[in-house]
């Protein structure tokens, strides 16, 4: 009989025993009152969240377009010789700040100055030229004096010969003089009619010698100006032998040597004007429908972390990066794959200069346009082209 009761009793524990175990593999507690409130409040917080994420979205957030396809420019002057020659000097180091007119290299003059004396000379010889020209017109001159003169006299002895001979032969006809005075007095006229008509001839002989010597003297002073033309420019030429920097800025990519020989045309070196930088940026042209200059923008430089640039959109380009270069997409190959292309964006810097003189062409950068000023504008495009949809109708 006492072994009843403990059967029973073994019995009841194996069943709280798998009751148990039943509760561990499923099991059966519930939240408290107080976690609940926490999850509500936290999914409140959530639900608030969204909605205000929501509502600053579509009222801002969406006008601002960014990307980080965007790089530091400046529209860098490449350094190059107008003539040819040996490098006698250079006068700036790599990466040195240089001012808008400082001497960068300069080129041994002696060639082009050897030109600009040799034209001197052609200009000396030309005027020489036009000087004797000038003194044989003036010559000339008095010899057309000389043989007026001598004209005047055979005109005035013809003259008198005609006289003579018009005097006489009233004598002749009545025998009070010889027939052969008459002839030779005739004979003395018509010789001094030639003599007069020989004097004339030999004036506008000379006269027309006046025109010839004129002619060399133009041709002469012809000759000046183009040795004058040539000493200019060889002057030019002796002027470009000393290089000097178009604008300010800083000296990169020397690659000039003193002695080293130089083509005109030769990059020598870069000057980047570091305080006219800009960014471009290559928006997609799904973000430029609102893009419009003159919108601001805003500017994080990779290499200065936590500084927030100011700038503003200044131009859009006028083509897609893949239409300006060297050998642009033809999509009509039959092999066409679509893919978003991207615009290219210049955007103004506004910084201060312990910032500009931080930065440098190349630096990446990630830009973020603010297009709400152009907030609509779809809308009355899509308006417009209703209306014009409806006048084809």
């Amino acid at each position: 009989m006492s072994d009843t009761p403990h059967s029973g009793q073994g019995e009841g524990q194996e069943a709280d025993a798998d009751a148990a175990s039943a509760g561990d593999g499923k099991p059966g507690k519930r939240l408290s009152g107080r976690a609940k409130v926490i999850l509500l409040a936290l999914l409140a917080i959530v639900v608030v969240v969204g909605i205000v994420w929501y509502l600053r979205y579509e009222s801002r957030g969406k006008f601002l377009q960014n990307t980080n396809d965007a790089t530091i420019q400046a529209d860098a002057v490449t350094v190059a010789p107008k003539v040819s020659g040996y490098v006698a000097e250079v006068m700036v180091g790599d990466n040195q700040d240089v001012k808008a007119g400082q001497p960068l290299v300069r080129i041994d003059p002696r060639t082009y100055r050897a030109q600009a004396a040799q034209a001197e000379a052609q200009i000396a010889q030309a005027r020489a030229s036009a000087d004797a020209a000038r003194a044989s017109i003036n010559e000339q001159y008095a010899t057309i004096a000389q043989a007026q003169a001598q004209l005047d006299s055979a005109r005035i002895k013809a003259a008198h010969d005609a006289a003579e001979v018009a005097r006489y032969q009233p004598l002749a006809a009545s025998g009070a003089e010889t027939r052969e005075q008459l002839s030779q007095l005739e004979l003395a006229a018509r010789q001094s009619a030639e003599a007069v008509r020989v004097q004339a001839a030999a004036v506008a002989m000379q006269r027309r010698r006046v025109a010839s010597f004129a002619a060399q003297l133009r041709q002469g002073q012809a000759q000046a100006q183009g040795a004058q033309a040539q000493l200019a420019s060889v002057n030019v030429d002796v002027g470009s032998t000393l290089i000097r920097a178009a604008t300010d800025g800083r000296i990169g990519d020397k690659t000039v040597t003193v002695g080293q020989f130089v083509q005109a045309g030769t990059r020598l070196m870069s000057v980047v004007p570091l305080d006219k930088l800009y960014v471009t940026a290559n928006f997609k042209e799904t973000q430029l429908a609102l893009m419009r200059p003159g919108q601001p923008a805003t500017i994080k430089v990779d290499a200065l972390d936590g500084i927030e640039l100011k700038g503003q959109v200044q131009s859009v380009s006028p083509g897609t990066g893949a239409q300006f270069s060297l050998i642009p997409p033809q999509n009509a190959t039959g092999n066409f794959t679509k893919i978003v292309q991207r615009v290219p964006v210049r955007i103004a810097i506004e910084a201060s200069p312990d910032a500009r003189r931080l930065l440098v062409p190349g630096l990446s950068v990630t830009v973020t346009v603010d297009t709400i000023g152009a907030k609509g504008q779809l809308d009355r495009l899509r308006e417009q082209q209703k209306q014009l949809d409806q006048r084809g109708r």
